[in-house]
């Protein structure tokens, strides 16, 4: 059997290597998706501070302490995070399977009986945020010194879904034991070592505190393989290479978000800082107030980055010399371009990340040439106010635009200058989603203060104007209804094969038919539909089914598919954009694709793509960054992976979802430029470069707009501004609300009008044609006008309906039912780079022999493995 591993092992790499995946055919999860978990966890380690070379260990003895050794946090909490794996590997099993790792077996023992006799009964829901340490003692810790030569500390944190992360100690403050143990550390060990297993950013300032602190790293939440990853690392066997998503200041106070009515209110959060989010933020106005910033992560080598930029025609290119400079460890580098726009009427950030690229791993004294090409209209502003005399548009406005490359964006030099000479508008749109009329605010715009800094100033936010008339641009955009023809044998096969137009397919269907596609099925878990899935839409109903309209399943999460079987666990969204490496995510991807392919699952209900405002929010772990051009392309590379194996992604939370204190009724209050610019600039990154067949909306209101209801930002934005030609469905459930502005329409039929397309998961508010039908009777009543809004049309109900059965002919159900290939395209990528080619390892990151071999042990009967190309 141990010989048939072997083999199974080298046979996993060559089909890596070719391309294909090997999975067991009768298996949940897939081992290939284990292999680049593990990858992607140690990729995703952000080492923050090595002073004297501490890491990696080499011979050194190690003593760890701290609980999260063996109680490890593979995730967060909540619907992102509850992934039924068949195991999970603990920081301290990786330590110990490493054969180049040296433990204190002693300290070892005492915390795992410690952990055995006080089991940490870590619930998919709990609401917890730490674990209680095992009582320490200054012996304990002389004695480990004694035997070893660097101490470990492991501090874990956790938080999820429905509640955040607190200003307490035990969440974003250590514990009083915490740092109890840090002190007497600190005292008998001259070398000191902290893991942060968590899934937010904490508070840091007390790094400073124990000068035998020499080495810091954020390990995040690795997921199924996270100790095989944190031991890679700490042995010297992978360098690491991951950088900071998101700025860690000196001081909670210090972050832009922090005060009244501002983050974590019950009622109105309003987003001052407007455009001024993280390093925006920090390196205009408040350098000194950064700890450690973004971009920012080291490694076990060090690298020279040589740049020379060139401008031709309208593309800016930044070629990088990568060079390891060291003599010992291999390893990446990551170049991030940024540039710093002229400061206009407008004001504008010091520095916005465009572009970045990952090299390969580099020998010590060899070089990488990467570059990073993009369009000059990536560096536009959008003006929401007028100012530049074109409200409503992206403009570039006249000036000095300094392109900067390096390898954090406080470590960068000047790669170009490109000026332009006038104002140029990029793109002229129309008012939508502004600040409601009267609950307008004072937002944050720089003040130069003439000699190159920027102190804080403040103007009001534009609110909506009488000329931005919601009611005439729905009026103006109303569907033409198909006639109703009744049943005419067409069945959905029939369009794709052309026997019929979706047209004369959709009049076959009655308007309580229309209505039933545009809800789920019901209830979560529903049947028919995959054991365990979220729910079931499209073929929600027997006569449905009967025209070959298909089930389609659905699952949580980002993190990997919450069923009712054994999955892959993989790495939280945070860790996953610390990786910088879009094409490691994109083959992740692909791996969860395949399994979502063995489980029968059409629709994963992620990427999780919210911007990291503000640390605390509960569900930062399953959000990538604090900027809007990582999120974009980290969600992009999930889409595309998940997308290129026949299944589908469903982006998620649109939008403005940055805290879980009443999310169901909260109202984010933001200016047209702040959402342009970062709350939804990612969301129009993966729609524009991924193509997305689906897309979730927030709880929240937006501008006083529930986000299921919100016409602006799904309509105009979403559909007319960026494309989108999917599926638009609520989060679980939804709020009720009537619009007298739109017709008197109610509930489900309020947001059929705003294109919100399914209601998931399909019972509770809006759960039954009534208010569907309701509407509908309304129009036929009042002779179906189309020159005023009286309740809702058979074009908006078929319009919907037909947004749901395009994206059903090409699920995967729909393609196995009828044999049919995968047709999914991706859009053009976002900005051009070369260099940082992938290249497969063999068994170090494919799945190794004792990945097999603990896969085996949760499905000792699995003999038949297939490929999947």
């Amino acid at each position: 059997m141990k010989t048939s591993k072997r083999i199974l092992a080298v046979l996993l790499t060559v089909a890596l290597t070719l391309g294909c995946v090997v999975v067991p055919a009768s298996a949940t999860p897939n081992p290939a998706a284990v292999s680049y978990s593990r990858q992607t966890a140690a990729e995703g380690i952000v080492m923050l501070q090595n002073d004297d070379n501490v890491l990696p260990l080499g011979n050194k003895v190690l003593s760890t302490f701290g609980r999260c050794q063996f109680d490890t946090f593979h995730c967060g909490t909540g619907s992102g995070g509850s992934v039924i794996r068949p195991y999970s590997i603990s920081i301290m099993e990786g330590l110990r399977k490493n054969p180049s790792i040296r433990l204190n077996e002693e300290l070892v023992s005492r915390y795992e009986q410690w952990c055995e006799q006080n089991p940490a009964n870590i619930g998919a829901w709990d609401s917890r945020l730490h674990l209680d340490e095992m009582p320490m003692d200054e012996k304990t810790v002389a004695a480990a010194a004694q035997k070893s030569d660097v101490a470990a500390v492991v501090i874990g944190r956790f938080a999820g879904e429905g509640h955040e992360a607190t200003l307490s100690k035990g969440s974003f403050y250590l514990t009083t034991e915490e740092e109890n143990l840090l002190a007497m550390v600190n005292k008998y060990f001259d070398d000191v070592i902290v893991m942060l297993n968590v899934g937010n950013v904490i508070d840091m300032a007390w790094v400073k505190n124990y000068s035998n602190i020499k080495s810091v790293l954020y390990v995040w939440q690795g997921g199924i393989e996270m100790g095989d990853a944190v031991a890679d690392v700490l042995s010297g066997d992978v360098s690491p290479s991951g950088k900071l998503s998101s700025t860690i200041a000196n001081t909670y106070n210090d972050y832009p978000c922090v005060g009244n009515h501002i983050f974590g209110s019950s009622d109105y959060d309003n987003y001052v800082e407007d455009i001024y989010v993280g390093y925006r933020y920090f390196e205009t106005f408040a350098p000194e107030k950064v700890m450690y910033p973004f971009g920012f992560g080291l490694s076990y080598t060090s690298f020279a980055i040589d740049t020379t930029a060139a401008v031709e025609g309208s593309t800016v290119t930044v070629t990088a010399q990568v060079t390891n400079t060291g003599d010992t460890y291999s390893g990446k580098e990551v170049v991030q371009v940024y540039y710093g726009a002229p400061q206009g009427v407008l004001g504008k950030p010091a520095k916005q990340l465009v572009g970045y690229v990952k090299t390969n791993e580099i020998a010590p004294g060899e070089s990488e040439t990467v570059s990073v090409s993009f369009d000059v209209d990536k560096m536009a502003s959008y003006d929401d106010s007028g100012k530049t005399g074109h409200k409503s548009a992206w403009v570039l406005e006249a000036g000095d635009y300094v392109i900067y490359a390096g390898n954090s964006v406080r470590n960068t030099q000047v790669a170009a200058t490109w000026t332009l000479d006038e104002l140029k508008v990029v793109e002229q749109l129309e008012e939508a989603s502004a600040i409601e009329k009267g609950k307008g605010f004072n937002r944050m715009i720089p003040q130069d203060n003439g000699d190159g800094t920027y102190t804080v100033a403040w103007e009001p936010a534009p609110e909506e104007t009488e000329d931005a008339d919601l009611a005439a641009r729905v009026l103006a955009n109303l569907p033409e209804a198909v006639e109703m023809t009744g049943d005419q044998g067409y069945k959905l096969i029939d369009v794709y094969n052309e026997k019929c137009t979706m047209d004369q397919f959709i009049a076959q269907l009655t308007p309580a038919q229309l209505g039933d596609i545009s809800r789920g099925i019901g209830p979560m878990q529903a049947s028919p539909g995959t054991p365990g899935n979220a729910s079931v839409f499209a073929g929600s109903t027997q006569e449905l089914r009967n025209y070959g309209i298909p089930n389609i399943s659905t699952c949580d999460g980002p993190s990997g598919l919450r069923l009712s079987t054994d999955a892959s666990l993989v790495p939280i969204g945070t860790l996953q954009a610390c990786t910088w490496n879009n094409e490691l995510i994109r083959r992740l991807y692909e791996q969860i694709g395949e399994e979502m392919q063995i489980n029968e699952v059409e629709c994963l209900l992620g990427p999780g793509m919210n911007i990291h405002r503000n640390p605390l929010c509960g569900r930062n772990f399953e959000y990538f960054s604090e900027d809007p051009i990582l999120t974009g392309l980290m969600a992009a590379a999930v889409t595309r992976g998940l997308q290129s194996q026949g299944v589908a992604a469903t982006p998620k939370h649109y939008a403005l979802n940055n805290q879980e204190v009443a999310r169901n009724t909260m109202d984010s209050r933001a200016s047209e430029r702040a959402q342009r610019e970062i709350y939804l600039r990612g969301f129009e990154i993966c729609v524009k470069t991924a193509k997305p067949y689906n897309l979730m909306t927030s709880y929240n209101k937006i501008n006083g707009e529930w986000g299921h209801y919100n016409y602006d930002t799904v309509t105009t934005i979403l559909r007319d501004d960026w494309g989108f030609t999917g599926v638009v469905e609520t989060d679980w459930w939804m709020q009720s609300d009537t619009s007298a502005q739109l017709g008197n329409v109610k509930d489900s039929a309020y947001r059929i009008r705003s294109q919100v397309d399914v209601l998931m998961p399909g019972n509770g508010v809006g759960g039954d044609n009534s208010t569907i039908l309701s509407a509908y009777n309304a129009w036929v009543d009042a002779g179906q006008p189309t020159d005023r809004l009286v309740g809702l049309t058979l074009g908006e109900l078929q319009r919907g309906a037909r947004n749901v059965l395009n994206f059903a002919m090409e699920s995967r159900i729909f393609r196995a039912q009828h044999n049919l290939p995968n047709t999914y395209v991706q859009g053009d990528d976002w900005y051009a780079t070369t260099g940082g080619e992938w290249i497969e390892k063999p068994l170090l990151t494919s799945l190794t022999i004792d990945g097999l071999d603990r896969f085996n042990a949760f499905h000792p009967n699995v003999t038949n493995y297939q490929i999947f190309w």
